[in-house]
């Protein structure tokens, strides 16, 4: 008999509508329920394309001994992390200050107020029985004890992230950049790329500051680590080699075994940054890898409204990676003729390089792309050769059970896929990818606004309805600016201002260090975090505050600048002890050491000009134009000839007419900035 689960929309949580417990969804009823009854509460918290919350559902959640324990003595609860990424920060945090990490599946145990007492990630079934079965004790013998203790705890997650407000005694100067930086170079992998860490998480916000930072600080080393780290990333198993997109992470130091979950965050903010690299660097490798990404996107995770789904799960027949993977012999038969070149080209061996029955995980030396030279194919030959061996190998595939897919539309996940596509517009000018931002953009608006005016986490259900946290406003806002400044259509720009005034006033008070995670409107918890640290996704409030800053330059708006600017002092002490945590602040850091270019574009010609701007790699910039005063900076600036201004600190230079002028003007020897690159 199906649980209350069997009401909601979340693939993860109907995934649990069957299990013996008798879970219920995070809401009045459960929570009332254990009022009344003086039961301690279950609140386990995952994602439908989590392995090892898969294997706690088998071995536990479908256990009926196990399930009675919970039944009997317990409220249950199953949250989808990220459909209620607040309630997981709060009991997230619980469990890091119990245990010193967490992970999902997360479990924690409450008082009937819903206070933790415990906690942890993975269980087997029969220590997460005894835990049951001593805390049940514990409340019925000793209350006292645990109510102490969830009052310590629940003292602890609010503290967690209390931050005082600072003062900056002196500007942000170069050096201390380079002091973050050269301590954070003590963990680079020079090796293998990325860090000297096991597992490794791509994380994109830490190279696209390396890039820029690199890149305006003039430090090669910087520089060269990050595309050696990109090309590694990109010719690993992490990489699906044959379908595109990314794994969230590989298990191994070398890129090569993945954790075969594909999420749409990673891959949005992975596509961003390989175009930014790829600007920089006129890689080949890269250029692939953002067209198959953007493919896989295209092909599988997205609707028929034209947004995007959430993520494809690591399992398949109760098996991880089975879908991925591939014999020797089946590439033989698949590929015939063909197959001696690219079991060289995959590194495929007969014996397998992963555990499962002589099975390889597919992967490339990092200047595989040699061997097309050295047989004498042209760049466009390879790929094309390249693209249709990979169709083979997709379309055997495709014979196989394919990972489940959670459906979820997520508005902060559909922002990042949305800036993704504009990145790669303009760096390719493929219309299909300006199209299918716009419309993306357009499926926000009509289904997750509701009738107040409010961003919504996803579109409604049943009438149930979740409204926007601090990330869904954030990432939003930065689409909706990055789509103003390739198209320069005002309205985006408006919208986005619109939203960032809301925020102001839904998800701050007056004296407040940063921005709450949810709205004042939002349903109360025993806290409202700050989300400060920028982890493989960027932290809201650096993502937020960026976008203050730009939208203070576009607006002529002091105030944003200045709530943005102390936001970032009073975050500054933790980027100089963290550095690698807050790589999305450090680029900020960036913009206030090197400048930020406030570019405006004007006159007939305004989009060519704009394109040829987009061939070279200026990451400290803003882009406005064409044909309409509608900004400050445009006023008195926009007539029937070409024109094009470069300002910064309130001070514009004499117009010039093209982008080689333009590029003058910025790169002079005495700004210190590296020349440009197209």
């Amino acid at each position: 008999m199906a649980n209350q689960l069997k009401f909601e929309s979340s693939p993860y949580l109907k995934q649990h509508q069957n299990n013996p417990v008798h879970w219920y969804p995070w809401g009045d009823e459960a929570l009332q329920k254990a009022q009344k009854e003086n039961k301690l509460i279950i609140v386990s918290i995952g994602y439908a394309a989590c392995h090892w919350c898969h294997v706690m559902e088998r071995e536990s959640f479908e256990n009926d001994s196990v399930a009675k324990v919970m039944n009997d003595h317990f409220i249950a609860i199953k949250v989808d992390r990220e459909e209620r990424p607040d309630i997981d920060q709060v009991y997230m945090t619980a469990v890091q200050l119990m245990k010193g990490q967490g992970g999902w599946p997360l479990n924690a145990i409450c008082l009937p107020d819903t206070r933790p007492i415990y906690g942890g990630t993975y269980f087997p079934p029969e220590d997460w029985k005894n835990v049951l079965l001593q805390l049940v004790e514990t409340w019925n013998e000793k209350p006292e004890v645990a109510l102490d203790y969830a009052q310590r705890l629940t003292q602890g997650i609010h503290e967690s992230d209390a931050m005082p407000v600072h003062q900056l005694d002196k500007p942000f100067e170069v050096s201390t950049l380079h002091e973050i930086v050269e301590v954070w170079k003590a963990s680079f992998d020079k090796k293998e790329g990325g860090y000297k860490r096991v597992p490794k998480f791509p994380i994109p916000n830490n190279w696209l500051f390396f890039l820029r930072y690199g890149f305006l600080a003039k430090d090669e080393e910087v520089l060269e680590h990050t595309h050696f780290t990109l090309k590694k990333i990109a010719s690993g198993g992490i990489y699906d080699q044959v379908g595109g997109g990314f794994a969230r992470y590989s298990v191994d130091a070398r890129w090569h075994i993945p954790h075969f979950e594909k999420m749409l965050y990673d891959n949005a903010l992975l596509v961003s940054l390989y175009c930014e690299a790829y600007q920089q660097k006129r890689t080949p490798q890269y250029k692939r890898v953002i067209y198959e990404t953007l493919g896989w996107i295209k092909r599988e995770m997205t609707s028929h409204k034209g947004a995007f789904y959430s993520s494809l799960d690591a399992d398949s027949d109760g098996l991880e990676g089975k879908y991925y993977t591939f014999t020797q012999q089946e590439i033989k038969e698949v590929l015939g003729e063909d197959a001696p070149l690219f079991i060289n080209y995959f590194q495929v061996t007969e014996r397998g390089n992963w555990l499962e029955e002589n099975t390889n995980v597919l992967e490339l030396h990092e200047d595989a792309d040699t061997l097309a030279r050295e047989a004498g194919y042209s760049e466009s030959e390879w790929n094309n050769y390249l693209s249709e061996i990979k169709s083979k190998l997709y379309q055997h595939r495709e014979k196989r059970t394919r990972p489940a897919l959670d459906n979820k539309i997520l508005c902060s996940w559909n922002s990042m896929m949305i800036k993704a596509y504009v990145d790669a517009y303009r760096i390719f000018r493929e219309e299909e990818f300006i199209t299918a931002a716009k419309i993306a953009a357009i499926f926000i608006e009509r289904e997750l606004f509701n009738s107040k005016g409010d961003l919504l986490r996803q579109p409604t259900y049943n009438g149930k309805e979740i409204t926007g946290f601090l990330d869904d406003y954030a990432f939003y806002i930065e689409a909706l600016i990055a789509l103003y400044e390739t198209t320069f259509q005002i309205d985006y720009l408006e919208k986005a201002k619109s939203l960032m005034d809301k925020v102001l006033i839904d998800f701050r008070h007056e004296n407040d260090t940063a921005f709450n995670f949810a709205s004042h409107q939002s349903e109360k918890l025993i806290a409202n975090k700050k989300d400060i640290m920028d982890d493989v996704i960027p932290s809201s409030n650096s993502v937020l505050i960026r976008q203050l800053f730009k939208l203070g330059l576009f607006f002529d708006n002091n105030s944003y600048r200045s709530i943005a600017m102390q936001i970032l002092i009073n975050v500054f002490p933790q980027i100089k002890a963290y550095s690698s945590a807050f790589s999305n602040w450090s680029i900020q850091l960036l913009e206030e050491v090197f400048g930020l270019n406030e570019i405006a574009i004007t006159g007939p010609d305004y989009q060519r000009n704009q394109e040829e701007l987009d061939k070279y790699y200026l990451p400290n910039k803003i882009v406005m134009g064409g044909v309409d005063e509608n900004l400050p900076l445009l006023k008195g600036r926009v007539d029937s000839a070409n024109k094009i201004y470069v300002c910064k600190n309130k001070t514009c230079s004499l117009p010039v007419i093209n982008i080689p002028g333009l590029l003058k003007l910025i790169f002079k020897p005495e700004n210190g900035q590296n020349s440009p690159q197209s």
